[in-house]
């Protein structure tokens, strides 16, 4: 089984607003390679919201690099892959926008229009109490850091794995 598992946190409500992604590569049934960084996002800005689900703050992003200048190493771990994402609407509208934003073109990626869920894996199974990310690992005893990116990418491939 080979695959990409993707999270990001944003900074606002904007799905523009990338300021940390996780990005852990399978195969075979293995993790080989596991990928984090913090991103400046526009004018570093963010909503309080936003902070308070995943600590980040301007502060932790100051010095940061921006998206474009982080794009590369997020491009040779996704082009081409199966990309798996727990909220897969939220992190490829993310991956989408934020590229947009920067003038990147989503189709050099070739990946699909579409990823894998383990969201709605999770919902379709009657063994989960919802499709949250954090009740599903307690049922399958994933250790997880909800809303630290690669934490949350690391438990979307592990809970892909064992669908």
């Amino acid at each position: 089984m080979n695959f990409t598992a993707i999270d990001f946190e944003t900074a606002t409500a904007s799905r523009a607003s990338a300021c940390a992604v996780g990005i852990v590569t399978v195969e075979n049934g293995k993790i080989i390679e596991e990928f984090h960084t913090l991103i400046k996002p526009p004018n570093n800005e963010y909503n309080w919201r936003n902070t308070q689900v995943h600590g980040i703050t301007r502060n932790d992003t100051q010095n940061a690099q921006t998206f474009a200048a982080v794009y590369p190493e997020i491009k040779k771990r996704l082009q081409g892959k199966v990309i798996v994402a727990h909220n897969e609407s939220f992190d490829r509208s993310v991956l989408k926008n934020t590229m947009v934003d920067h003038q990147l073109d989503y189709a050099d990626l070739n990946i699909s229009d579409r990823w894998e869920c383990t969201m709605k894996l999770c919902k379709a199974n009657d063994k989960y109490p919802s499709g949250k990310l954090n009740e599903c690992c307690m049922v399958d005893n994933i250790e997880l850091k909800h809303h630290e990116a690669l934490s949350d990418a690391r438990a979307c491939a592990a809970l892909y794995l064992i669908r």
